[in-house]
């Protein structure tokens, strides 16, 4: 007799589901100041698996690269060719690419060109992943020595001597440190700039940053001037250089006789 028990029902064959439409994003990877060592497992792990890299300096990201044993596509996307490429860029992060945006050294985005694809990347809904890493900005800070509850981080200062001028006396009275970036042939008259708007602050000149030869000179800007116009530097200072002026004094509040003998 054959067994009246029913056989479980067997479930149908699910309906092909189509792929899922390719992710792309943009991953936007700090690298060393100048100590290689300084790089993080994460934008290690970030250039493992992108398709290529847009680099400020394809010479000096080959270097980073070939120092990490990666090799992938490295394309060069600096201030001049950045803005041309952008709708170019976008349509292959939206096609499913993943790109490692990098600068020459820190973090893209910091008086960088990248930012403009950053930017286009969040307008256009992208994926943007920041790995966080070195920054001259901190560094330069931090080992200033100096005391500060806010800062303010103004790029590069103006070439210009009046804009340079202009500029540093209107921040003379920002209850901020104040830091700059600063190239090394530019550094002196910068310096001189600081020392005619504010002629007490302490100034914090660093370069080198986490390299062999890093070097903090602390002192007001005429000191710093005559420290490295004397016999022991050289005439030109040779590194980046990152400028920290310190915060203003706190002003003190004016004293107020009270007479013991007035009525309350």
């Amino acid at each position: 007799m054959a067994d009246s028990a029913s056989s479980p029902e067997q479930a149908p064959a699910p309906a092909d589901l189509p792929e899922p439409a390719p992710t792309g994003r943009l991953y936007v990877c700090a690298t060393p100041i100048g100590n290689l060592g300084d790089i993080t497992e994460r934008v290690v792990q970030a250039l493992q698996s992108v398709d290529a890299v847009l680099a400020e300096d394809t010479r000096v990201t080959r270097r980073l690269l070939s120092h990490l044993n990666i090799h992938l596509p490295i394309e060069r996307c600096d201030e001049n060719l950045l803005r041309p490429r952008l709708a170019e860029l976008l349509k292959r992060l939206a096609a499913g690419e993943r790109l490692a945006l990098v600068s020459d050294a820190g973090t893209p985005g910091i008086s960088d060109p990248g930012m403009e694809l950053i930017a286009a990347c969040r307008a256009a809904g992208i994926d943007v992943e920041v790995l966080p890493g070195a920054s001259a900005v901190l560094t330069a800070l931090v080992g200033s020595g100096f005391t500060f509850s806010a800062f303010y981080f103004g790029g590069f200062l103006p070439r210009k001597n009046n804009e340079r001028l202009r500029l540093l006396a209107s921040l003379a009275e920002l209850p901020a440190a104040l830091v700059f970036y600063e190239s090394p042939h530019r550094t002196a008259a910068s310096l001189q700039a600081i020392s005619a708007t504010m002629p007490a602050r302490p100034v914090s000149v660093a370069r080198e940053l986490t390299k062999l030869y890093e070097e903090y000179r602390v002192g007001t800007a005429a000191e710093l001037l005559e420290a490295l116009a004397g016999p022991a530097t050289p005439h030109s200072l040779k590194g980046e250089v990152t400028i920290v002026i310190a915060p203003p004094a706190p002003a003190k509040a004016p004293r107020q006789h009270r007479d013991k003998y007035a009525p309350a």
